[in-house]
This record gives structure tokens, sequence and C-alpha cells, in this order.
């Protein structure tokens, strides 16, 4: 073999190395970072103690639950102590069903919970909820952390209907989203204590996700072992 082709050889083996190095990079990158810019972000509470309720706390902060679950995905994401979440009927104890996807939030003292997102999110806020016995929830999403800044967008939610075929009192579920211009860093639910379930709450976008990955999470992914195939390939070609 003459050096040339050895030197060839090498060049593309070295190139296949770097490849496979981005691919890992995007990978490790997109479980590292917190909540992307213009990208939708599903917070379904699945992997929080199911068994029983469990407050979200700093789970989607890179932490853990009132319970002790986690530690959850880094999205810089907190949730106040007088939040929990439940497994629906029938595979929870808790007497709602119908959500599309994983487990419902609901808060149970005060006169509000709050989320806080400490990188921001843009465009739009959804999710799917559940009102049959109230009145007066609101939903308001503003610029600032704990519920401070411009209000930029808020939600009445209506009563919901009432569904024959519901085994459980809170049922059904209708989804409901706002746009709004600006970055956010917080969320207000506000309403009757213990009377709204909420799930499938989606950042970034005025229509709810159910239990749809992340898509700036996949596209970093794919992007990685896109251009790790590729390399391959080329490697193979040249062999």
């Amino acid at each position: 073999m003459s050096l040339a082709i050895e030197f060839k050889k090498r060049e593309t083996e070295m190139q296949l190395h770097k490849g496979i190095l981005l691919g890992a990079y995007a990978i490790g990158l997109s479980l590292s970072l917190g909540v992307p810019a213009n990208a939708a972000v599903l917070l379904d509470f699945v992997g929080l103690n199911e068994a029983v309720q469990e407050g979200p706390l700093n789970y989607y902060d890179g932490g853990f639950g009132s319970n002790g679950s986690g530690p959850g995905p880094n999205y810089g994401i907190t949730f106040s102590s007088n939040s929990s979440t439940c497994q629906p009927y029938p595979a929870g104890g808790c007497n709602t069903q119908g959500l599309p996807s994983g487990n419902a939030l609901f808060y149970y003292t005060g006169p509000s919970s709050t989320m806080d997102v400490t990188g921001g999110f843009t465009t739009g806020f959804s999710f799917y909820y559940t009102s049959p016995f109230t009145t007066g929830t609101s939903v308001s999403v503003y610029s600032g952390l704990d519920g401070t800044g411009t209000l930029l967008a808020t939600l009445s939610l209506p009563q919901t209907p009432s569904d024959a075929s519901c085994v459980q009192p809170y049922c059904p579920y209708e989804p409901i989203g706002v746009a709004f211009a600006g970055t956010a860093y917080s969320v207000d639910f506000a309403g009757t204590t213990d009377q709204v379930a909420f799930g499938d709450i989606t950042l970034g976008s005025v229509i709810p996700q159910t239990g749809v990955p992340e898509p700036f999470t996949l596209s970093l992914l794919g992007a990685g072992l896109a251009g790790a195939a590729a390399m391959r390939r080329r490697w193979k070609q040249r062999a």
C-alpha cells in the first residue's frame, strides 16, 4: 500500500471519528440544555411518583419531586410547593380521567400556583384542563419570574362540559392555548383551590402536545446520528 493511500485511509477514519463525536456531542447537548427558544416542550409529569400524589417542585430543573422522584430533565422549570400531580383513573387513584397522556397537575392550597422558567420561552402556551364544577379559573403568562413583570397573555377557563361516558367526576379534558409576543418567564394558575386539573402542559406552542418527544432534542439527536452515518458511508466507499 502506497503512502498516499494509507494517508487517505487515515484521513477518512478521522472524519468518521469526528462525525461520531459530533453525534455524541449533540446527544449530550440535547440532554443538558434547558428550554430552547422556538421549540415546544411537553410537561406530562411522567416520572414522578405515580402511586401517590407528588409535587413536581424542581423535577423539571434537573432535580427532584416532593417525594424524591428524580432527577428529572433539566428544562430550568420549577413549580411552587402547593402544586401536586396524580395519576388518572384507571391506572391511578386520582378521581380524574380522559387526559390524553401523562399525569394530572393541580394545586391544593392558596389562591394560585406558579411555574417559573428560568431560560424563558416564546410563541405560545397550551395545555389540557378539566373544570366541571367551577368557573373563574385563569392562567396568566408573565415576562418575569414568580408572576411578575408584564402580563403577556391570559386565559379565562370556562367550565368544562359533562360526559356520560366518564366514570370519574373530573372528566373530560379540553385543549386550550394562547399566543403571545416577547419572552415569558413564569405562568400563574389561579382559581378555586383543588377544583381544576391540568395536563400535557406545553411551552412554545398554542396547541398542546400529547406524549410527543420534545422536537429540539430529536433534531439534535437526528443531526448528530445522520452526520455519523454519512461519515461511515463515505469511509466504506473509499476503503
